[in-house]
């Protein structure tokens, strides 16, 4: 099961047995701080109790060893495992994860008290899979780990594809297996050695009790987000200090490695804060790293390079030609291990293979968009409802045929006309997306659903796929803020960011054996940052108005403003063009059939409208392509 996950550790290897308990750790290492023998694992605590197999960082381990050091612990090295496994034996799991800053994912096993917990970061940037494979609970990083346990048969679960199909990637708290799960972030899951049986699936949502099992939050954003509306900071100034002190603060932390480090940079506001922060706490240039694209619209390296030159970074920039991009894609089910389909886990895999051949540590700025008003719809879907309440549904409908029946290509011929030729990425693609939404949403929150969406559970695509919850029916359930864009960031916050952004960046740099952190995500940052009224995150029709305030503080505006394209490449195109006959083999109604788990109609009807031209079914089919081709793989 280690050598499965051998990517993620390269550099060393453990294992630890007890055959009178029935319990065994293996762990792959990624050498990052303590890079001697004593940072092996699994660890054991210095008192014989407890063993440890953890993944991740714990940045503020210097303060907690500190604390330590008041109960005279002689230390072994200076790894945080070592500080990790001390906390817990002294204070406890739960109160030493209350106290961390930290990503992570973890076990560790409790000899007196024959007790397995298992515990994930607050975010969700480390993953954690767990399980039961015949009688035997199974645990790990990845499911390819779980998959080379001894008695695993699991097969796939039709309602979970139906998930899958639903928002292009598996939601926690499952998997695409039967009885295999994924801990949502912030939980710690404690299980006895002698429960007799595994909670039914329904139960799975925290905090549930059952025999033998505890599944306990010791971290919500929901509480954080509605604590920190009831106490608003008021002036403007002193936010924009505080909110820049939090950011210097993480970075310092997320620095400090004792291999080579370096930053992501696309020249966006939130790699380019990162970048800033970094260079200006570093005696040297600081590492920083870009891919770019042939095609304009997909392009951010020349904003990347001008950013780098102002903040005099050594700057890597590897531009990437379409091959090289498709040549990634036979490698995504390997990747991922599971179903995953957000196309720009391309660019970001070939992004971090440039950074690796340089450091072993790459700072992302992942995070910012969910903290701070960042993405597209944050900002035009509560207009554009806004607009359309008011409209009959029936003439929504119409409407959004009349744009649907206008090629893509025309749209976006047209948005280069309104523009002056100014590059807006993909206006064709936006258009019909938006259409496709028009005439379903009965409310503000529902064209929030519809904007999660890909393919409808109703669709009938996933043949005997049931609706089944996910978190963000609870969430949404719950209300949540009063502001809709304010409830559109805490709910991408608490599915989108872990389930997709941060599952794309852990697989696609971990498959390279990259880390990459999060000084956005340190949850410090995002206490402050739900302290602030809509009005700092979103001003003048623009998202991340404060973290613009506090970058132009080391950058010029004139170099980062500009319209957001995201992390993209033309799929949409390649598929009727260069991957038509590998696209044909996996969409054709035979393959479809044959596979057992689909509804032939709907997919070949979109896959015939999208090689017309007419219309862009790009994230509907890229969704089908990546869970048939993982499918071949699988076999």
């Amino acid at each position: 099961m280690a050598g499965a996950v051998r990517h993620r550790g390269p550099d060393d290897a453990g294992a630890w047995i007890d055959e009178t308990a029935g319990v065994a750790f293996g762990f792959r290492r990624l050498s990052i701080l303590e890079l001697s023998e004593a940072g092996h694992q699994p660890m054991t605590s210095h008192d014989g109790r407890l063993v440890l197999v953890f993944n991740g960082e714990i940045y503020n381990h210097s303060e907690l060893r500190a604390e330590l050091n008041g109960n005279r612990h002689a230390w072994a090295g200076h790894s945080d495992t070592e500080t990790l496994l001390e906390c817990f034996a002294v204070w406890g799991v739960k109160k030493t994860l209350e106290r961390t800053v930290g990503m992570f994912a973890m076990a560790v096993w409790n000899r007196p008290e024959r007790l397995l917990y298992l515990a994930r970061d607050r975010f969700g940037e480390k993953p954690l899979y767990y399980g039961w494979a015949g009688r035997s609970f199974i645990f790990g990083s990845e499911l390819s780990a779980l998959r080379r346990a001894p008695a695993f048969d699991n097969s796939i679960d039709r309602d979970v594809l139906a998930l899958y199909m639903q928002y292009c990637c598996v939601p926690a708290p499952y998997s695409i297996y039967r009885d295999v799960y994924k801990l949502e972030p912030g939980c710690v899951l404690t299980l006895r050695h002698d429960a007799a049986a595994f909670p039914p699936r329904d139960a799975l949502f925290a905090p549930a009790r059952h025999p033998g099992l505890t599944l306990e939050r010791y971290w919500s954003l929901a509480d954080v987000a509605e604590r920190g509306l009831a106490h608003p900071l008021i002036d403007e100034h002193e936010a924009t200090d505080r909110l820049e002190a939090a950011l210097a603060d993480a970075v310092r932390l997320q620095s400090i490695a004792d291999v080579p480090l370096g930053a992501f940079l696309s020249g966006g506001i939130d790699s380019s804060t990162i970048a800033a922060l970094m260079q200006a706490q570093s005696r040297r240039r600081v590492e920083t790293f870009t891919i770019g694209f042939e095609e304009a619209a997909f392009n951010e390296a020349t904003h990347a390079r001008a950013v780098a030159a102002h903040l005099g970074t050594d700057h890597t920039e590897l531009y990437v030609s379409p091959q090289q991009a498709r040549a990634v894609i036979p490698k995504l089910p390997e990747l991922y291990s599971e179903p995953f389909a957000d196309a720009s886990q391309i660019p970001t895999h070939l992004v971090s293979q440039v950074a690796r051949r340089h450091v072993t540590v790459a700072l992302s700025g992942d995070g910012g968009d969910e903290l701070f008003g960042g993405y597209t719809r944050h900002l035009w879907a509560p207009r554009i409802w806004n607009r359309l309440r008011k409209v009959p549904a029936p003439l929504r409908r119409a409407i959004a045929k009349a744009i649907t029946r206008v090629p893509v290509s025309t749209w976006d011929g047209l948005g280069r006309v309104i523009t002056g030729n100014r590059v807006i990425g993909r206006p064709g693609n936006k258009a019909h997306k938006l259409a496709h939404r028009l005439g379903r949403v009965r409310n503000v929150d529902d064209l929030y659903r519809s904007l999660a969406t890909t393919w409808p559970v109703d669709s009938g695509v996933v043949s005997g796929g049931r609706d089944i919850p996910v978190p963000l029916d609870a969430a949404m359930a719950d209300c949540g803020p009063a502001q809709f864009e304010q409830r559109m960031m805490l709910w991408d916050a608490l599915t989108y960011l872990p389930d997709d952004i941060l599952h794309k960046v852990d697989r696609a740099s971990m498959g390279v054996s990259l880390e990459t952190r999060a000084p956005f995500l340190d949850h410090r940052v995002a206490e402050l940052a739900w302290r602030l009224p809509l009005h700092m995150k979103i001003r003048d029709g623009r998202g991340k108005w404060i973290l613009r305030q506090v970058l132009s503080r080391h950058v010029p505006g004139n170099l980062v403003e500009r319209p957001k394209t995201g992390f993209g490449i033309p799929i949409d195109r390649w598929i009727r063009g260069p991957l038509r006959e590998w696209a044909e083999s996996l969409l054709g109604e035979t393959a479809l059939k044959s596979s057992g788990y689909f509804n032939p109609e709907p997919i070949r009807r979109k896959w015939t409208e999208h090689l017309s031209g007419k219309r862009d079914w790009e994230n509907e089919l890229w969704c089908v392509l990546m869970f048939q081709a993982w499918m071949e793989a699988e076999r």
